[in-house]
C-alpha cells in the first residue's frame, strides 16, 4: 500500500468537463471577462463586416490581450501558443485558440479605440465604488521602441556617408568601364554592388528630407517661444520704464543641425537618456495616477525627452474626461515638471498644483516635518502661493504621496507585468498600446482593489 496519490491520464471524463471548473473564484482572469463583458464594445464589433467565415467576438481577443498584458505575455504567438497550454487562457478562450496573426491584426485594427475603453474602464471603477476622483499624482517613463539605437542616422553622419557612397558609385562605374582590362574580384557583381549603393543613396536622402521637415517645425515652435518671451519682456518694460533683469533669450537659429536624428526602424522614436545611465530609443510614456488607489486615470505619449512640456496635454485630457470621471483637485508633480507656465495652467484649471521647485534632501532635518512657514501674502502670486504651500505641513505630506503612487505603479508595470519595450511601431500606434497596458493594470489592480472596498 503506497501513501502517494495516484496519476490517471489513460481514463476519460464520466461528464465533458465545464469551463467554470477550471479557476478558483477569486483568479484574474474572472475578473478580465467580467470586466471586458460589460464594456460596450459596438465601436469595434459594427466594424465587421459579416462576410467570409465567422470571426472571433471582440470581448474574447480584447479580454485575452488585457489578460496577457496584465501577466506579462505580449507576443501574439505566445498568447496563442498560452490558448492551449494555460488553463487562464484556455478558460478566457473558452477552448477556442485564435491564432497569432487574428491576434496581432485585432490589436494593430483596434488600437485607436483603445482610448476609449480606458476611459469605460475607469467609470466602472467608479461605479464599482473604486475610483473617486481628486489628487493625481503625475510622472513620466522612458520605454524601449521597437527598434534599435543603432538603427539611428544623425544628419551629420548621413552627410559624411553620402561622400564615401557617391565616391564608391564613381569608382564602380569607372571600373565598369575598363571591365575589359580591369580584375575583378571573383563572385563581385558590379550591378548589384551599385543598386546597392545607389538604394543606400535614395534611404539616406529620404531621411534627410524628413530631418529637414522636422528641423523647419522644430524652428517654428522655438520661434514662437521667443517671440512669446520676448512680448513679456517688451510688456514688463513699458510697465515699469526699466529693462528687466537677466540676459535677453537668444534667437533661435533655423536648419538641420549635425545631432538631427531619424531612425531607420521606426522613425518617430527618439534617443533619450534611460535611468541607470546610458541612451536608448524611446518613447516617453506619462500617466496620472489617482493618489488613493494608484489607478491610472490619464494617459499621454510623447517624443520629447523632458517632461516640462506634459502638464498642459495632461490637464487636457483630465479636463476631457471630467464629464465622465469628475474633476481633478490637485496634481502632484516632481522637479521635472516645474515651470512658471504649467503652475498657471493649473491654476487657470482651478487644479491645485503641488510641483517640486527643487529637488530635495533624501535625509531632512526631522524638524522641517514639524513646522510651519511664516502666512502667505494676500497680493502672492501663483508661483508664491505654491512654493508656500509645499512647505508647510499638509503639503509636504501631499507631495510624500507622489513616491508611493505614480513611481511604484511604474515599478509594477515594468519589473512585475515586464512591460519595458513596445511592440508596435510609430507614435500613434505605441500611444494605443500605451493605453493597453495601462487598461489592463486598471483592471489587475480593480481585482485587488474589489474584496477591500464596499
Amino acid at each position: 500500500m503506497t501513501n502517494f496519490i495516484l496519476i490517471d491520464r489513460k481514463t476519460d471524463y464520466l461528464l465533458p468537463p465545464s469551463v467554470e471548473e477550471w479557476l478558483t473564484d477569486d483568479h484574474l482572469a474572472r475578473f478580465v471577462v467580467e470586466v471586458i463583458d460589460g464594456l460596450n464594445l459596438s465601436s469595434l464589433t459594427r466594424q465587421y463586416a459579416g462576410r467570409g467565415s465567422k470571426a472571433h467576438h471582440p470581448a474574447t481577443l480584447l479580454a485575452i490581450l488585457v489578460y496577457g498584458y496584465s501577466t506579462g505575455v505580449f507576443s501574439s504567438r505566445k498568447l496563442e501558443m498560452a490558448t492551449y497550454d494555460s488553463v487562464a487562457f484556455r478558460y478566457i478562450a473558452a477552448g477556442s485558440h485564435p491564432d497569432h496573426d487574428t491576434l496581432a491584426t485585432f490589436r494593430r485594427r483596434f488600437i485607436d479605440e483603445l482610448a476609449g475603453l480606458f476611459v469605460q474602464v475607469l467609470e466602472m471603477a467608479r461605479e464599482m465604488k473604486l475610483l473617486k476622483m481628486g489628487t493625481v499624482c503625475l510622472d513620466g517613463t522612458k520605454i524601449h521602441a521597437n527598434a534599435s539605437r543603432h538603427h539611428a542616422l544623425w544628419h551629420g553622419h548621413i552627410v559624411k556617408l553620402e561622400a564615401q557612397l557617391e565616391k564608391e558609385v564613381q569608382d564602380l562605374l569607372a571600373l565598369a568601364e575598363s571591365a575589359d582590362t580591369a580584375n575583378i574580384p571573383d563572385g563581385m557583381s558590379l550591378p548589384k554592388e551599385l543598386k546597392l549603393r545607389e538604394d543606400r543613396l535614395a534611404a539616406m536622402a529620404a531621411a534627410k528630407t524628413k530631418i529637414a521637415a522636422r528641423a523647419a517645425q522644430r524652428y517654428a515652435q522655438e520661434k514662437a517661444e521667443f517671440d512669446e518671451k520676448m512680448a513679456k519682456r517688451q510688456a514688463k518694460e513699458q510697465a515699469t520704464g526699466r529693462k528687466p533683469g537677466g540676459a535677453a533669450p537668444a534667437a533661435p537659429e533655423p536648419g538641420v543641425r549635425d545631432s538631427d536624428q531619424i531612425n531607420l526602424t521606426d522613425e518617430e522614436s527618439r534617443i533619450m537618456p534611460v535611468s541607470g545611465g546610458g541612451f536608448e530609443q524611446c518613447y516617453n510614456a506619462q500617466a496620472a495616477v489617482d493618489a488613493h488607489t494608484m489607478l491610472v486615470v490619464a494617459t499621454t505619449l510623447t517624443q520629447a525627452t523632458n517632461d516640462k512640456q506634459q502638464v498642459q496635454p495632461m490637464l487636457k485630457v483630465l479636463k476631457e474626461q471630467a464629464g465622465t470621471l469628475g474633476p481633478v483637485t490637485a496634481l502632484i508633480a516632481d522637479t521635472g515638471y516645474f515651470s512658471e507656465n504649467n503652475v498657471t495652467a493649473c491654476e487657470e484649471e482651478t487644479v491645485v498644483p503641488l510641483i517640486a521647485v527643487e529637488r530635495e534632501d533624501h535625509h531632512p532635518h526631522w524638524s522641517e516635518r514639524f513646522t510651519q512657514p511664516a502666512p502667505l501674502k494676500p497680493d502672492a502670486t501663483p508661483m508664491q502661493a505654491m512654493k508656500h504651500r509645499l512647505t508647510t505641513m499638509a503639503g509636504r505630506a501631499a507631495y510624500a504621496a507622489r513616491k508611493q503612487t505614480v513611481e511604484p505603479v511604474f515599478g509594477i508595470i515594468k519589473s512585475v507585468m515586464g512591460f519595458r519595450q513596445f511592440s508596435l511601431r510609430g507614435l500613434r500606434k505605441v500611444k494605443g498600446e500605451w493605453n493597453l497596458v495601462c487598461l489592463a493594470w486598471n483592471v489587475k489592480r480593480m481585482a485587488v482593489l474589489r474584496p477591500k472596498i464596499g
